[in-house]
């Protein structure tokens, strides 16, 4: 699948659905559970306290209500961001002992320990085709060795294993993905440009994204699904590092950011994102246990293609040049030279957004797809399977 937008030339800004398309790695290439605090709840108690209102039983006579002065709302004001700044540095305290930067060749990434035994989660991209790798832990120790157990671009993830697990670090605890919602205080942890155990600040901006990494520059190429969007800075050096809520609880691995044609295509500011933490759990854990993905959870028609162009040279669908005998595809009746334009809702004129659309699906699900034959439009019903 190569037809990820690789376009540098400057032009308008395109919109939102064409620049969410624009992706790159965040690897480098070296030069050489505290309770969440809900800020809004947080002020308004500590307003109320600051003006003496007291709340009274039923049929008791409350205090005359006080209006506030200046002063009580600048007392209230600082101990707000005291209380946000204290938690920021109880989530930093104890999740950056689970971070460690991973040199792998020429290139610098992040890594988050998984457990006891010292394997680590990372990007795939960040691995890359290294085959020796030194990772350096927060508690700023000499870089420890550490070997590949598997890699799967697929979902670019992958799983190492240090030689052995130093003093202090400590596995990271995972959140729940589902639970993720939009608006919540995230911190971003890793290694961006080579800088061990930085952190940056932001939001969850939108969940349920789906994109296409470039296979350039040492990136998969990629589809995946159901990635954290965050407004935290994920910067070259981030890929495979964690994405933390105010509970130190992990919910994404920092693997992608937009890039934006018209500057360059450097990494547009505010824009990135995050594989999910239950689709990082469930890579991890197949791996740890058999060396392999053995279950994908991954949508599959069971077909070769390519895109085709129309007559005016503009992508106009996808062409199945190969049929799996006994696949979801052939199952439905499609065969070679069949051109696919729509898989359910989402209209299809290319590999990527053939890939991307099912990336929203899941093996099993029934779903219609419309295609043409030699000029005539049909639709078949196809039980999807799994790559």
């Amino acid at each position: 699948m190569d037809d990820a937008p690789r376009s540098r030339r400057h032009r308008p800004p395109p919109p939102a659905s064409a620049l969410a398309r624009r992706f790159r790695g965040t690897r480098r290439t070296a030069p050489g559970s505290r309770p969440l605090r809900s800020v809004t709840a947080l002020t308004a108690a500590i307003s109320l306290a600051a003006l003496g209102v007291l709340a009274t039983g039923c049929g008791e006579e409350s205090e005359p209500a006080v209006t506030p002065t200046s002063s009580t709302r600048a007392a209230a004001a600082p101990r707000a961001v005291d209380d946000l700044q204290t938690a920021y540095q109880d989530v930093i305290e104890d999740v950056l002992p689970s971070v460690v930067q991973i040199e792998a060749g020429d290139s610098l990434g992040s890594g988050v320990v998984y457990d006891e035994k010292g394997h680590l989660i990372t990007n795939a991209h960040v691995v890359d085709a290294a085959d020796s790798f030194q990772v350096t832990v927060a508690t700023g120790e000499e870089p420890v060795p550490a070997k590949l157990v598997s890699s799967y671009p697929e979902q670019d993830l992958a799983v190492l294993k240090l030689d052995r697990v130093p003093t202090g670090v400590k596995p990271a605890v995972f959140g729940d993905s589902s639970q993720v919602q939009v608006g919540q205080i995230v911190l971003a942890m890793g290694s961006p440009l080579g800088l061990s155990g930085s952190v940056t600040q932001g939001i969850v901006s939108a969940v349920g994204r789906t994109v296409t990494e470039s296979s350039s520059g040492g990136g998969t190429g990629a589809t995946i699904g159901n990635m954290v969007q965050t407004s935290a800075a994920i910067n070259p050096g981030n890929s495979g590092g964690a994405l933390v809520n105010l509970d130190s609880r992990i919910i994404g691995i920092p693997t992608l950011a937009a890039t934006d044609p018209d500057l360059g295509n450097s990494a547009a500011p505010g824009i990135g994102f995050a594989i999910p933490a239950s689709m990082v759990k469930t890579v991890a854990d197949q791996i740890i246990t058999t060396g392999r993905v053995t279950d994908s959870g991954r949508a599959a028609l069971g077909i070769t293609a390519r895109t085709v162009l129309d007559d005016n040279y503009q992508p106009s669908g996808t062409a199945v040049v190969d049929v799996e005998k006994g696949g979801p595809a052939d199952d439905a009746g499609l065969k070679s030279g069949d051109i696919i334009t729509r898989l359910g809702p989402a209209r299809i004129t290319t590999i990527t957004s053939l890939a991307e659309a099912l990336a929203s699906e899941s093996p099993g699900d029934k779903i219609v797809v419309a295609y043409t034959r030699g000029g005539e439009r049909r639709s078949a019903q196809v039980v999807l399977g799994e790559i």
